[in-house]
Protein backbone atom coordinates (compact mmCIF):
# COMPACT_ATOMS: atom_id res chain seq x y z
CA UNK A 1 0.00 0.00 0.00
CA UNK A 2 1.22 3.56 -0.90
CA UNK A 3 1.55 6.33 1.31
CA UNK A 4 -1.14 7.99 -0.51
CA UNK A 5 -3.60 5.16 -0.42
CA UNK A 6 -2.75 4.73 3.42
CA UNK A 7 -3.11 8.35 4.23
CA UNK A 8 0.47 8.51 5.37
CA UNK A 9 2.56 11.37 4.34
CA UNK A 10 4.71 11.36 1.36
CA UNK A 11 8.58 9.95 2.31
CA UNK A 12 11.69 9.73 0.89
CA UNK A 13 14.57 7.88 1.62
CA UNK A 14 18.01 10.29 2.34
CA UNK A 15 20.95 9.51 2.77
CA UNK A 16 22.31 12.58 3.99
CA UNK A 17 21.30 16.58 3.58
CA UNK A 18 23.87 18.43 3.92
CA UNK A 19 25.78 22.36 3.15
CA UNK A 20 28.69 22.74 0.36
CA UNK A 21 29.91 24.08 -2.56
CA UNK A 22 28.49 23.24 -6.06
CA UNK A 23 31.03 21.28 -7.12
CA UNK A 24 29.96 20.10 -10.72
CA UNK A 25 27.85 21.40 -13.70
CA UNK A 26 27.04 25.23 -14.82
CA UNK A 27 26.64 26.03 -10.97
CA UNK A 28 30.19 24.48 -10.09
CA UNK A 29 31.18 27.24 -7.08
CA UNK A 30 27.94 28.45 -5.86
CA UNK A 31 26.92 27.91 -1.87
CA UNK A 32 24.36 25.00 -2.43
CA UNK A 33 22.54 22.27 -0.17
CA UNK A 34 22.77 18.70 -1.42
CA UNK A 35 19.93 15.99 -0.58
CA UNK A 36 20.91 13.06 -1.73
CA UNK A 37 18.76 10.00 -2.54
CA UNK A 38 19.22 6.46 -1.50
CA UNK A 39 19.47 3.98 -4.11
CA UNK A 40 20.28 3.35 -7.80
CA UNK A 41 19.95 0.87 -10.43
CA UNK A 42 23.50 1.11 -12.30
CA UNK A 43 26.76 0.59 -11.13
CA UNK A 44 29.00 2.53 -13.04
CA UNK A 45 32.59 1.45 -13.11
CA UNK A 46 33.84 4.96 -11.87
CA UNK A 47 30.92 5.55 -9.05
CA UNK A 48 32.14 7.49 -6.51
CA UNK A 49 28.75 7.62 -3.85
CA UNK A 50 28.42 3.72 -3.58
CA UNK A 51 27.54 4.66 -0.22
CA UNK A 52 23.92 5.98 -1.54
CA UNK A 53 23.25 2.32 -3.13
CA UNK A 54 21.69 1.52 0.91
CA UNK A 55 20.95 2.44 4.26
CA UNK A 56 19.68 6.00 5.17
CA UNK A 57 16.35 7.01 6.69
CA UNK A 58 12.78 7.26 5.70
CA UNK A 59 11.76 11.17 6.07
CA UNK A 60 8.53 12.46 5.15
CA UNK A 61 9.15 15.03 2.31
CA UNK A 62 7.87 17.83 4.79
CA UNK A 63 10.59 16.93 7.19
CA UNK A 64 13.21 16.97 4.43
CA UNK A 65 11.83 20.55 3.76
CA UNK A 66 12.32 21.53 7.22
CA UNK A 67 16.00 20.75 6.93
CA UNK A 68 16.98 22.25 4.03
CA UNK A 69 15.46 25.55 5.52
CA UNK A 70 17.79 25.21 8.12
CA UNK A 71 20.77 25.32 6.43
CA UNK A 72 20.04 28.77 4.65
CA UNK A 73 21.13 28.14 0.65
CA UNK A 74 19.08 29.25 -1.86
CA UNK A 75 20.34 26.71 -4.31
CA UNK A 76 19.34 23.11 -3.62
CA UNK A 77 20.77 20.23 -5.70
CA UNK A 78 18.82 16.69 -5.08
CA UNK A 79 21.54 13.78 -6.07
CA UNK A 80 21.80 10.33 -5.45
CA UNK A 81 22.10 7.42 -5.99
CA UNK A 82 19.48 7.93 -8.45
CA UNK A 83 16.63 10.76 -7.63
CA UNK A 84 13.90 9.41 -9.85
CA UNK A 85 13.89 5.94 -7.98
CA UNK A 86 11.94 7.89 -5.09
CA UNK A 87 8.64 7.91 -5.67
CA UNK A 88 8.09 11.25 -3.56
CA UNK A 89 10.30 12.71 -5.36
CA UNK A 90 8.12 15.14 -7.19
CA UNK A 91 6.34 16.35 -4.27
CA UNK A 92 10.08 17.23 -2.87
CA UNK A 93 10.83 19.20 -5.72
CA UNK A 94 7.70 21.15 -6.05
CA UNK A 95 8.09 21.83 -2.16
CA UNK A 96 10.85 23.36 -3.07
CA UNK A 97 10.32 25.17 -5.61
CA UNK A 98 7.04 26.93 -4.06
CA UNK A 99 9.35 27.56 -1.27
CA UNK A 100 11.48 30.15 -3.71
CA UNK A 101 14.63 27.40 -4.24
CA UNK A 102 16.55 27.22 -7.18
CA UNK A 103 16.49 23.65 -7.48
CA UNK A 104 18.83 21.18 -9.63
CA UNK A 105 18.25 17.45 -10.18
CA UNK A 106 21.33 15.28 -11.45
CA UNK A 107 19.84 12.20 -12.51
CA UNK A 108 21.76 8.92 -13.93
CA UNK A 109 19.73 9.46 -17.56
CA UNK A 110 18.25 5.88 -17.65
CA UNK A 111 14.86 7.02 -16.32
CA UNK A 112 12.28 9.23 -17.79
CA UNK A 113 12.82 13.08 -16.97
CA UNK A 114 9.53 14.41 -17.31
CA UNK A 115 8.79 13.38 -13.81
CA UNK A 116 10.98 16.16 -13.01
CA UNK A 117 9.11 19.50 -13.03
CA UNK A 118 10.49 21.49 -15.78
CA UNK A 119 10.90 24.74 -13.58
CA UNK A 120 13.98 23.23 -12.10
CA UNK A 121 17.07 22.83 -13.12
CA UNK A 122 17.03 18.87 -14.88
CA UNK A 123 21.38 17.54 -14.93
CA UNK A 124 20.95 14.23 -17.11
CA UNK A 125 24.12 11.92 -16.76
CA UNK A 126 24.59 10.38 -20.58
CA UNK A 127 26.63 7.38 -19.45
CA UNK A 128 29.76 6.74 -21.72
CA UNK A 129 30.90 2.83 -23.09
CA UNK A 130 33.53 3.36 -20.33
CA UNK A 131 30.70 3.27 -17.31
CA UNK A 132 29.87 -0.19 -18.54
CA UNK A 133 26.21 1.47 -17.94
CA UNK A 134 25.80 2.86 -21.26
CA UNK A 135 22.97 0.23 -22.30
CA UNK A 136 20.91 2.09 -20.32
CA UNK A 137 21.00 5.38 -21.23
CA UNK A 138 17.19 6.73 -22.36
CA UNK A 139 17.56 8.47 -24.96
CA UNK A 140 14.47 9.48 -25.49
CA UNK A 141 15.36 12.10 -22.99
CA UNK A 142 17.04 14.45 -25.13
CA UNK A 143 13.60 14.70 -26.66
CA UNK A 144 12.48 16.28 -22.81
CA UNK A 145 15.24 18.22 -22.46
CA UNK A 146 14.17 22.13 -21.84
CA UNK A 147 16.43 25.17 -22.11
CA UNK A 148 16.86 25.46 -18.38
CA UNK A 149 18.76 21.83 -18.89
CA UNK A 150 21.99 20.23 -19.10
CA UNK A 151 24.01 17.18 -19.96
CA UNK A 152 27.09 15.61 -18.49
CA UNK A 153 29.02 13.20 -19.84
CA UNK A 154 31.93 11.70 -17.37
CA UNK A 155 35.12 10.37 -20.09
CA UNK A 156 37.45 7.12 -18.39
CA UNK A 157 39.68 7.38 -21.40
CA UNK A 158 40.23 8.36 -25.01
CA UNK A 159 37.70 6.23 -26.69
CA UNK A 160 35.00 7.98 -24.30
CA UNK A 161 36.51 10.75 -25.59
CA UNK A 162 35.83 10.03 -29.17
CA UNK A 163 32.45 8.58 -28.19
CA UNK A 164 31.34 11.54 -26.99
CA UNK A 165 32.82 13.64 -29.88
CA UNK A 166 30.68 11.40 -32.31
CA UNK A 167 27.70 12.19 -30.07
CA UNK A 168 28.44 15.80 -29.88
CA UNK A 169 28.44 15.74 -33.82
CA UNK A 170 25.13 13.20 -34.07
CA UNK A 171 22.63 12.98 -31.58
CA UNK A 172 23.50 16.07 -29.50
CA UNK A 173 24.11 18.67 -32.19
CA UNK A 174 20.83 20.68 -31.78
CA UNK A 175 19.74 19.94 -28.54
CA UNK A 176 20.47 23.66 -27.30
CA UNK A 177 21.30 22.93 -23.51
CA UNK A 178 24.82 23.40 -22.18
CA UNK A 179 27.06 20.32 -22.54
CA UNK A 180 29.85 19.07 -19.81
CA UNK A 181 32.77 16.69 -20.32
CA UNK A 182 33.56 15.60 -16.61
CA UNK A 183 37.25 13.41 -16.09
CA UNK A 184 36.86 10.47 -14.26
CA UNK A 185 38.44 11.72 -11.17
CA UNK A 186 42.11 9.80 -10.97
CA UNK A 187 41.81 8.29 -14.45
CA UNK A 188 41.54 11.01 -17.04
CA UNK A 189 44.01 13.40 -16.68
CA UNK A 190 41.83 16.79 -16.80
CA UNK A 191 44.97 18.04 -19.20
CA UNK A 192 44.78 15.71 -21.43
CA UNK A 193 41.10 16.23 -21.94
CA UNK A 194 41.44 20.02 -22.28
CA UNK A 195 43.83 19.46 -24.87
CA UNK A 196 41.29 17.16 -26.68
CA UNK A 197 38.71 19.64 -26.59
CA UNK A 198 40.89 22.82 -27.73
CA UNK A 199 42.23 20.83 -30.63
CA UNK A 200 38.61 19.55 -31.75
CA UNK A 201 37.54 22.69 -31.07
CA UNK A 202 33.81 20.83 -29.17
CA UNK A 203 31.57 23.46 -27.78
CA UNK A 204 31.41 20.97 -24.65
CA UNK A 205 32.86 22.48 -21.17
CA UNK A 206 34.98 21.28 -19.39
CA UNK A 207 33.55 19.82 -15.86
CA UNK A 208 36.31 19.07 -12.85
CA UNK A 209 34.67 18.12 -9.61
CA UNK A 210 35.68 20.70 -7.60
CA UNK A 211 35.34 19.59 -4.21
CA UNK A 212 37.49 16.75 -4.67
CA UNK A 213 40.49 19.03 -5.04
CA UNK A 214 39.43 21.17 -2.13
CA UNK A 215 38.76 17.96 0.02
CA UNK A 216 40.61 15.27 -1.08
CA UNK A 217 38.28 12.74 -3.33
CA UNK A 218 37.19 10.73 0.14
CA UNK A 219 35.63 13.06 2.22
CA UNK A 220 31.83 12.81 2.80
CA UNK A 221 29.47 15.58 3.72
CA UNK A 222 31.67 18.56 1.35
Amino acid sequence: MSAETSGEPPRIRIKEIYRSVQGESTFAGWPCTFVRTVGCELRCVYCDEEHAFSGGESLGVDRVLARVAELAVGLVEITGGEPLQQPALPLLVEGLLERGYRVLVETGGHRDISAIDTRAHRIVDIKTPGSAMSEHNDWRNLERLTAGDELKLVLRDRSDYEWARELMGGRLSRIGVPVSFSPAHGELDPQHLCGWLLEDGLEARLNLQLHKYIWGSDVRGV
